[in-house]
């Protein structure tokens, strides 16, 4: 598959199950993250690997910080992840490291720079055959869920995870819409 076809058949796969990516297939997708444009080569991206029974352990612990924080998932929302991470064989959690010392470049472009990594790990994982889902659930925007991965509000901004497994249904293409509808010209006067 040339690359162009690899970026344009890439969609999201929320629903996946082992085998996830062996050791040196998670060294290119994690490799592949390090080529993300980079200003200043702050490199701000910081992963974390919850692979096998601590995927549950994780969901347990999201369940339960969301019930703490005064916002309990409903029975049926509570199966569902429940569910969905059973066979989830890894999920990446993404953070973007706050470097309170840099003075030039802005936050907003290091997290920009934390989002193209994580957006190459998903077409590498693609290109591998893997599914890859990014999302915001499972605490993202609490403080329980990150610090107990190592990532205090202080000095990180968290950004969620990224599920990582073979696919458990062919979803056939995406439907994309016409890009000319997002675009346009300008022209000076």
């Amino acid at each position: 598959m040339s690359t162009i076809d690899s970026l344009l058949s890439r969609r999201s796969i929320k629903l996946v199950q082992g085998p996830g990516p062996n050791e040196q297939e998670l060294e290119q997708i994690l490799r592949a993250a390090m080529c993300a444009p980079d200003h200043g080569r702050l490199q701000p991206w910081r992963f974390c690997l919850i692979r096998g029974e601590n995927v549950q352990a994780l969901g347990e612990l999201a369940i339960g910080a969301n019930e703490r924080a005064g916002n309990p998932l409903t029975e049926q929302k509570a199966a569902s992840v429940r569910a969905w991470l059973s066979k989830v064989p890894m999920l990446i959690a993404v953070a973007s490291h706050i470097d309170h010392a840099e003075e030039k470049i802005p936050e907003l472009e290091r997290v920009l720079a934390t989002g193209a990594a994580v957006t190459n790990m998903l077409h590498a994982a693609h290109q591998l055959g893997f599914g890859a889902f990014w999302s915001t659930g499972l605490g993202t925007y609490g403080e329980e869920v990150p610090e107990a991965l190592g990532f205090d509000s202080l000095d990180y901004q968290f950004l969620g995870f990224v599920s990582v497994g073979t696919p458990i249904h062919n979803l056939g293409p995406a439907q994309r819409p016409d890009p000319q509808n997002f675009v346009r010209e300008w022209q000076a006067a």
